[in-house]
C-alpha cells in the first residue's frame, strides 16, 4: 500500500486535519475534521477522492466539530474508539484496521489525554492525535485524562514502534509540523525513560 498525506492546518488552536488517500485507488480517510472544511472539500475534489471514513483520534470538540458536515458532504461514516462519548457510526478497538482502497491504518488505543484516544499507523506513518506532539504530549487534566494511562500508552505502546515512522500530530505545537518517532524517542522529554511515579509527578505538577 502507498498513501498520500495532506496535512491541513485549521482553526485558531493550531490543529491539524489530515486527508489520507490510497494512491492507487483514490479511496481516502479524513482524520479529525474541525474547521476550514472548505479546504478539505477542495482537496477531495482536486484529487477526485472517495472518502471511506471520517476518523477521530479522540472526542474533543477541536477534533470533531466538522464531523457532521463532512459526513453529509462525503457520505462517509464516522469512526471513533468505542470509549468515545460522542455518537458515531463505527466503533474501533485496539488492533482494528481502518481500510480504504488497498491501504489500511491500524488502530492503537492510547488513553491518557482522554479515555478514547487512539493513534493510527500505516505505510510508515503514525497519526498521534493529542497523545504525542513534536516535543511534548497531550495534557492529562481534562475529564477522562490520566497520567498513568498516558505513561503506559507512551512507554508500553509508542516506544515499542519503529523509529522510522513519520509522526503526524494533532496540533502544530512543536519545532516542526512533523517528525519521526525515533527523533521523538531521542529528543522529546516525555519519551525519556522514567518510572511511572516520576512520569505521573511530572505530568501533575502544579
Amino acid at each position: 500500500m502507498t498513501v498520500a498525506v495532506e496535512q491541513v492546518p485549521v482553526g485558531r488552536m493550531q490543529n491539524f486535519t489530515y486527508v489520507v488517500s490510497d494512491v492507487g485507488t483514490r479511496d481516502a480517510v479524513i482524520i479529525d475534521p474541525s474547521w476550514d472544511l472548505a479546504e478539505l472539500d477542495l482537496i477531495i475534489k482536486r484529487n477526485s477522492l472517495n472518502v471511506r471514513y471520517i476518523v477521530n483520534t479522540h472526542h474533543h470538540f477541536d477534533h470533531t466539530t466538522g464531523n457532521e458536515q463532512m459526513a453529509q458532504s462525503t457520505g462517509a461514516p464516522v469512526a471513533q474508539h468505542e470509549a468515545s462519548e460522542l455518537p458515531h457510526d463505527v466503533s474501533l478497538r485496539h488492533g482494528d484496521a481502518v481500510a480504504f482502497g488497498d491501504s489500511a491504518l491500524e488502530v492503537l488505543h492510547t488513553p491518557g489525554h482522554s479515555k478514547d484516544s487512539i493513534c493510527l499507523v500505516g505505510d510508515g506513518k503514525i497519526f498521534t492525535g493529542d497523545t504525542l506532539f513534536v516535543g511534548a504530549c497531550g495534557r492529562v487534566d481534562l475529564p477522562g485524562g490520566s497520567a498513568r494511562e498516558l505513561y503506559h500508552s507512551i512507554f508500553g505502546t509508542l516506544a515499542n514502534l519503529e523509529d522510522s515512522l513519520v509522526m503526524y500530530p494533532g496540533h502544530d505545537y512543536g519545532a516542526s509540523p512533523t517528525s519521526t518517532l525515533g527523533d521523538q524517542k531521542q529528543g522529546n522529554p516525555v519519551m525519556r525513560p522514567v518510572s511511572e511515579e516520576q512520569f505521573v509527578a511530572r505530568m501533575t505538577m502544579g
